[in-house]
């Protein structure tokens, strides 16, 4: 009995093993090709603004994006310098084929954690959700306005803690290294 139960497990991993290597590999959804314009080395100059999170400030940083696990999530690092330090995020980018969405969930040094979704209207490129801050909760929406060239792109974001009254957050310019130049 125990030789039977042997031979029909080894039996059952052989078609297993089988079908699998029939079985085209997977390829990431033509959707994530939206996302190709962030792909790359940027920097960017700004100004948070003043409001429930501070006196704001003026900031340099570096925003760095490629894709990951085989073409099937965008990772994209950032380091950003401001009169309050320097702190850096690192965010994951994806597509939902079931929802037909943009996801994105950001995770900040300091702890700070953003969930929300990507939309993509031709040139502007939407980050839209909540922040998690010092265990506070805030509404967040900002969008990146690309030029006709995808080398740079100009950005205004905007909080609430309502939904309802939204408050200047972030206003930035970012400038893509061009491909072949150092960092």
């Amino acid at each position: 009995m125990q030789r039977t139960s042997i031979l029909l497990f080894v039996v059952v991993v052989f078609f297993a093993t089988a079908t699998q290597a029939q079985a085209p590999a997977p390829k990431p959804n033509p959707e994530l090709k939206k996302l190709l314009p962030l792909v790359g080395h940027w920097t960017y100059e700004g100004e948070y603004k003043p409001g429930p999170l501070g006196p704001g400030g003026k900031i340099t940083g570096v925003y760095d994006a490629h894709w990951i696990l085989g073409g099937f999530f965008l990772q994209a690092q950032e380091a950003e310098k401001g009169e309050a330090g320097e702190t850096h995020n690192l965010e994951i980018d994806s597509y939902d084929p079931v929802n037909k969405t943009f996801a994105s969930d950001l995770y900040q040094s300091d702890g700070t954690r953003f969930s929300g979704t990507l939309t993509i209207a031709g040139n502007t490129i939407t980050w839209a959700g909540k922040w998690v801050i010092a265990g506070k909760q805030y509404l967040f929406r900002e969008p990146f306005v690309l030029a006709p060239d995808s080398m740079s792109g100009t950005t205004k974001g905007e909080i609430s803690t309502d939904g309802k009254t939204w408050t200047p957050f972030f206003e930035g310019k970012f400038t893509k290294a061009k491909p072949g130049s150092k960092k």
